[in-house]
């Protein structure tokens, strides 16, 4: 059991002021807790059937339609419709139930609606049998037009529609495979763009050079979509003329003369099938199921791979095939239901389980949680000491020369965020994990977790950037004229240093012990420093938004030492950031910020006041000011009024604690968010429609459907012992 125990309900004497905020806290606390043990994995495996081990945690992460109709899409590419059509059928549905009440699709609820999103959902449902005259057919069909067309989607939906024979390949950018010949010192060079940019050019690349097209029977055709027929045939990309000579340009260009050089007989040159050949041999490695769980373990390549290989002449009876098959299916979540309506399958990105365990143990901890005291603890740390990375992945070619003799599981250790993904650690797993580790400590005559949490931040100082910051998944620098390549509008060609992460691993870091006076933590915090917004805020490259990464940031300068009634630079910061976070907070207590903050900067901070945001806007306040602040009580309040009293089920209402003041019920949706919530909550957790996870900006986000339980738990319980230890 945790160390914060509950209190009997506030009598009157003591009912007022923080007195009852703080007993409520230490209710919630309890239950919240509770409730997350309770969601825990206990099974022996968990989707597609292959072996995970218990003591762990692994939610859905939930994306939108675009997952179901690129599957359905990929399907029809391989010639594979007709496999399961009760099963297709019923993704089919799950783009019914996603679309909205104006009968577009996007990327989150709330969201704007998205062009490609509802051009491929539209031409799935068409393949799979609805009527294009049917009104929410007709409807779609109309709204697509008035946003530009098919002929304006992005180029990661054009080539789907090229290999089904609806545009031509000259609508798609060219990906010439020869990328993966050139030398370290080119500036194009597959070790300068993001780990998962690599995992998807190459397999795109072998689909650019051979162009395969399955041509679909004319009646489902989508020639409907275009507003200008001409445009099926040429790149949806205009020439900068305010800025002739320019990236944009030079690679419009370059993107010409590659497709005249196909055309002219370069697909049949030796260096084209050299290039073939050394591209299929780097995704095969990757591919190695004994290294891996998917081509980057992550959607898109391991879509992109079954194309690309059948396209290289693969047999669907290839061992290699049949393992993309089976690890992508593992995507796959069956949400059987009576109503034939809401009877559905859909499909996640990707599995986020060190990741989920990473946050819950933190929270965990927060409450007193420790491997010496609870042996459930102590089981979650081994199984975290497990998934260690032990693989030297392509993560070592960017490093300086005296690090790239690092091996993990020896000096050196990193996590992914997949169950398996060793070629890819990332620093964010990394530095959260390490933290819950040492913070949970080790069994009585054990060294062995905080043992590990050290050698983390021996790889994590060997990743840092030159500029001070970390990336995601590499040491790396910003190179902004990548974003200009014609294939890079998924808005993340490139992995730069961010304020969040390098928030978080300060926090890593000062939490295992490295004092802040250690040049690398010097580096990350002037790194943090210069990238403050004029608002006092830092944008969130990995979660919604400028909330997200305003608390990694403050956590770090926090933990480091700095405090806002100093009267250094960091004081200063601290005290810009504490102005902007006390002015986002909703009237309701809340915080709450919509992902259109990433498109329109004005919206920063402003939202409906979600459980996982109001968590992040709490621990800021707690980094800045004392924790009987009325600010931080109301922010608090909010949390203990929304936590479940009793198990939501799919579909319906959650109910409060209804707690004076709070809200007797709040819903799981409202009517301007039209998709639906079919998640099942826990009785101690919390409700959150709203996605407040960022996978693309601008493109692509998820909601982690353990945010509103571990982040609460972790917020309040930090609450409460800052003010034991006021008191």
């Amino acid at each position: 059991m945790t160390t914060i125990t509950a209190e009997p309900t506030p009598t009157t004497a003591d009912s007022t002021g923080a007195d009852t905020t703080l007993a409520r806290a230490r209710q919630a606390v309890t239950r919240g807790a509770d409730a997350l043990w309770a969601k825990q994995r206990q099974d022996d495996e968990t989707w597609g059937g292959a072996k995970r081990g218990p003591d762990h945690w692994c939610a859905e992460l939930e994306g939108d339609s675009i997952l179901s109709s690129e599957y359905l899409l990929m399907k029809w590419i391989l010639g594979q419709e007709t496999d399961d059509p009760a099963m297709y059928e019923r993704i089919c549905n799950h783009m019914r139930l996603t679309q909205r009440d104006d009968a577009t699709w996007g990327q989150y609820p709330e969201s704007g609606p998205d062009l490609s999103a509802c051009v491929k959902a539209y031409f799935c449902l068409k393949l799979h049998g609805d009527d294009p005259n049917a009104p929410h057919m007709m409807r779609a069909r109309d709204a697509i037009l008035n946003l530009g067309g098919a002929e304006r989607i992005n180029t990661f939906s054009t080539f789907y529609l090229a290999c089904l024979g609806q545009v031509s390949w000259d609508a798609c950018p060219a990906i010439p495979p020869e990328i993966a010949l050139l030398p370290r010192w080119f500036p194009f060079h597959m070790d300068k763009v993001a780990a998962w940019t690599r995992t998807m050019i190459l397999p795109l690349a072998i689909c650019s050079a051979l162009r395969p097209v399955r041509t679909v029977p004319a009646e489902l055709a989508i020639d409907e979509l275009f507003v200008d027929q001409r445009n099926r045939t040429r790149l949806n990309q205009d020439f900068d003329r305010d800025e002739p000579i320019g990236w944009t340009n030079t690679f419009l260009v370059v993107d010409r003369a590659l497709k005249m050089v196909q055309k002219a007989g370069w697909a049949k040159s030796a260096l084209r099938k050299k290039a073939l050949r050394e591209s299929e041999r780097w995704i095969l490695e990757r591919m190695r199921p004994e290294t891996t769980e998917g081509l980057g373990a992550i959607f898109p390549p391991m879509v992109y791979v079954q194309i690309a290989f059948q396209a290289l002449g693969y047999k669907r009876s290839h061992p290699v095939i049949v393992e993309a098959e089976r690890q992508l299916d593992a995507f796959i979540i069956d949400h059987p239901h009576d109503d034939a309506k809401l009877d559905h399958v859909r499909l996640q990105p990707c599995f986020s389980p060190v990741w989920d365990t990473g946050i819950a143990l933190y929270a965990l901890t927060e409450t007193g949680a420790t491997a010496a005291g609870d042996e459930r603890a102590a089981r979650v740390c081994d199984w975290l000491l497990n998934k260690q990375v032990t693989l030297t992945g392509d993560w070592v070619r960017n490093l300086e020369p005296e690090d790239r003799a690092i091996r993990l599981g020896h000096e050196g250790a990193a996590w992914a965020f997949e169950y398996h993904n060793d070629w890819y650690p990332d620093n964010d797993d990394t530095a959260k994990v390490a933290m819950s580790l040492f913070r949970a400590g080790d069994r009585p005559g054990e060294t062995r977790n905080r043992d590990a949490a050290m050698k983390a931040m021996r790889w994590l100082i060997a990743m840092q950037n030159e500029d001070g910051g970390w990336a995601a998944f590499d040491r790396t620098k910003d190179r902004a004229w990548m974003e200009a390549v014609p294939f890079a509008d998924h808005n993340a060609m490139q992995d730069p240093s961010c304020p969040d992460i390098t928030g978080r691993i300060v926090e890593s870091m000062i939490i295992c012990g490295i004092p802040a006076s250690h040049p690398a933590i010097e580096r990350a915090l002037r790194y943090i420093l210069s990238h403050q917004d004029d608002s006092g805020a830092w944008i969130g490259r990995w979660g919604v938004n400028w909330l997200y990464g305003t608390w990694q940031a403050l956590g770090g300068l926090a933990h480091a030492g700095g405090h806002p009634s100093g009267d250094d630079a960091v004081a200063h910061a601290m005290r810009k950031a504490e102005a902007w976070v006390r002015s986002t907070q909703n009237p309701d207590g809340g915080f709450g910020e919509t992902a259109d903050s990433y498109i329109d900067p004005a919206l920063k901070g402003q939202g409906e006041s979600t459980a996982s945001q109001t968590s992040w806007g709490l621990m800021c306040l707690l980094f800045l000011t004392d924790a009987d602040d009325p600010q931080v009580e109301r922010a608090v309040e909010w949390l203990c009024a929304h936590q479940l009293a009793e198990d939501k089920a799919p579909y319906e209402p959650a109910r409060s604690h209804g707690f004076p003041g709070g809200a007797k019920a709040v819903t799981a949706w409202t009517d301007k968010q039209s998709a639906i919530d079919w998640v099942e909550d826990r009785a101690g957790g919390w409700a959150e429609h709203l996605f407040t996870g960022t996978g693309f900006p601008k493109v692509f986000y998820l909601r982690y459907h353990l945010y509103r339980h571990s982040f609460p738990l972790a917020a309040l319980a930090r609450y409460v012992k800052q003010r034991a230890t006021s008191a």
